[in-house]
């Protein structure tokens, strides 16, 4: 059953009755929606005055339900998931851990040559001039020693938006694409943990600092599907800036959105369990190959 992505944006009161999510009006007392528990994969809370009772948070953490919380400018903050998402969860870190580095490179070099394919697709799929990127996807090499995703990139973001430089923070489509990218991290990170695997130890990001590496590292092949939701929102006619509700409700539409994997058509949440699910068996080798969506 595919999970849904609650975003609450207004003064609320979380609760559990009958096994559901209850969202209470904190000057009504009028219960505003209810949604059961097993249907549910992400929460994001956007608005200080939100209170959650901690018998909520814990049924939600047994039913490994992500919890995200919004700051002061509305962008994703914090990440809330369960300790234990796999009963193996102790056998399967140590496979993680002991992942030789010619495997890792080898895993690298797969994750990149993925996402450029998904960046020249999204190109195509627009209308842009996307003949440069069939060269990059050709010479990545075991680790991307090149560098062809850098490159791959500069040419990438130059046929997406005019006069547009990637940052962290800025005004749109900066603003847009990093929302966006908090949510895809989240899902990714998410399904990590599910498939016993845990997101700090990366395949490639290994900055001590980050406690998501290698989340970091598997949602690369998916940032087009962001991308492409920011292209759709930015070519409304009232040329949106401001990241609104509206356009956090479109975007949130990246867990529904229908992506192909294995030659089948898949949510994209359901896609990336797939994808964590081949990258542990890759890691036992069991697999060769990581099994990433193919942007139609």
């Amino acid at each position: 059953m595919l999970k849904r992505t609650i975003y609450i944006g207004n003064p609320s009161y979380l609760k559990l009755k009958d096994n559901q999510l209850k969202i209470e009006d904190v000057a009504t007392k009028e219960i505003k929606g209810s949604v059961p528990i097993e249907d549910l994969g992400f929460l994001v809370l956007d608005h200080y005055q939100i209170t959650i009772s901690h018998q909520l948070i814990v049924i939600l953490q047994q039913n490994n339900v992500a919890i995200i919380s919004c700051d002061e400018s509305h962008m994703p903050l914090g990440l809330m998931l369960p300790m234990n998402g796999h009963v193996e969860h102790s056998e399967r870190l140590k496979h993680q851990i002991n992942v030789s580095e010619p495997l890792r490179k080898q895993l690298w070099k797969q994750t990149i040559e993925a996402k450029i394919y998904q960046q020249k697709a999204l190109l195509s799929k627009f209308g842009f001039v996307e003949e440069p990127m069939q060269n990059y996807l050709t010479n990545v090499k075991s680790g991307d020693s090149t560098n062809m995703e850098g490159i791959a990139a500069q040419y990438y973001w130059k046929q997406l938006f005019d006069n547009f430089t990637r940052e962290r923070d800025g005004d749109a489509p900066n603003n847009f694409l990093n929302f966006g990218y908090a949510i895809l991290r989240s899902m990714v990170a998410r399904a990590l943990v599910s498939s016993g695997l845990n997101p700090t130890i990366g395949i490639f990001h290994r900055n001590k600092y980050n406690p998501y590496c290698l989340a970091d590292d598997i949602m690369e092949p998916y940032r087009p599907y962001v991308d492409e939701l920011v292209l759709e929102w930015m070519s409304k006619p009232f040329r949106p800036t401001e990241m609104s509700k509206e356009a956090k409700v479109h975007l949130l539409q990246i867990a529904t959105k229908d992506v192909k994997i294995d030659g089948l058509k898949r949510p994209l949440l359901v896609a990336i369990s797939s994808t964590t699910s081949s990258l542990y068996k890759c890691m036992i080798g069991e697999q060769r190959v990581i099994r990433f969506p193919e942007m139609t």
